[in-house]
């Protein structure tokens, strides 16, 4: 790791944390050694997961409440998840397009992360960008899914508030309470008002935390017009309460339960990887046999795989 890297970051240098969002981004072994050199200093940023489906306006809605974050005096970092085109590897990068009128704003930082193929609306390295933006010293940092909707719920487990966005009229709002997305949020954005169905579709989501968890506290519906402003407002100041009444929390549980979250999601990373790898060397005569023997020979190659020792020959004799 280079010293100057470090102390250029520590001096809030912007073009060396663009440098070591890359690296980090990269899974380079530079940005390796910053990972493991900042995170004890992280755990004082807030971080907000946005999600929702694709069209629900989150870009915008992030723009909106960067722009009256910064207005109360607080700095912002986004982290937008863009979809990773399968055939080129390239990412679509629009998040950072629309959002680059505030860009020159010194207290403001947006970068867009190519998902990769990753799914579940992440990208890989996006919880170790996040605990750099973190120590670097941004107070909210917003991360933006790719948008797949039912399949978002991972980011709860990075963040410390999720907001799922929706609009009227999309159709996919049933689909996502079925999923259970409902339930990892702690609250709920019906964007987009001025269009017929806002109302309803507010009183939906009531209705369904009441049927969905019956004893628990209702969770807020807020609804806004990114575009215009409307409700921005109100919204932003329900994230800045409820990061004052995160910061009279623990430090030290913070950074633990970033660092657990960082770790775990680098072992499903593994894992993932170790699974494919194991799936290729699946011999022919396998599929004749159960999913229990499939699966227990594919568990054994990716847990060979991972200790990156020479598995034994599978046994191709039928049973």
């Amino acid at each position: 790791m280079s010293d100057d890297l470090l102390a250029r970051l520590r001096a809030g240098d912007r073009r060396a944390l663009a440098r070591a969002l890359t690296l980090v981004e990269n899974r380079a072994a530079e940005g390796e050694a910053l990972e493991a050199a900042l995170w004890h200093t992280c755990g004082h940023a807030y971080l907000v997961g946005i999600t929702g489906p694709p069209g629900a306006g989150k870009s915008t809605l992030i723009a909106a409440l960067a722009e009256f974050l910064r207005s109360q005096g607080a700095t912002v970092a986004v982290l937008a998840v863009d979809p990773t085109s399968p055939r080129s590897g390239g990412a679509l990068l629009g998040d950072r397009i629309r959002m680059l009128e505030q860009s020159i704003d010194e207290g403001l930082f947006i970068r867009s992360v190519a998902s990769r193929g990753r799914a579940r609306g992440l990208a890989p390295a996006l919880m170790g960008m996040a605990l750099l933006l973190d120590a670097f010293g941004f107070d909210v940092i917003f991360i933006e899914t790719v948008g797949a909707g039912q399949d978002d719920s991972a980011i709860a487990e990075m963040v410390d508030i999720t907001l799922l966005v929706l609009v009227p009229g999309l159709g996919d709002s049933v689909q996502l309470l079925k999923a259970g997305v409902l339930e990892i949020a702690q609250g709920y954005v019906v964007n987009k008002t001025d269009t017929p169905g806002a109302p309803a579709l507010a009183r939906e989501l009531r209705a369904a935390q009441r049927l969905a968890t019956p004893h628990a506290p209702e969770r807020p519906v807020f609804l806004t017009t990114a575009t215009t402003g409307e409700g921005i407002a109100e919204l932003g100041r329900f994230l800045l309460d409820n990061r004052q009444a995160l910061l009279a929390t623990d430090l030290k549980q913070r950074r633990q339960q970033r660092l657990l979250a960082e770790a775990q999601y680098r072992a499903t990373e593994a894992f993932a990887k170790a699974l494919q790898h194991a799936l290729t060397e699946l011999p022919t005569e396998f599929l004749a046999r159960s999913p229990r023997e499939i699966a227990a020979f594919l568990t054994q190659r990716a847990a060979t795989f991972l200790q990156g020792a020479d598995a034994p020959e599978p046994d191709t004799t039928s049973s």
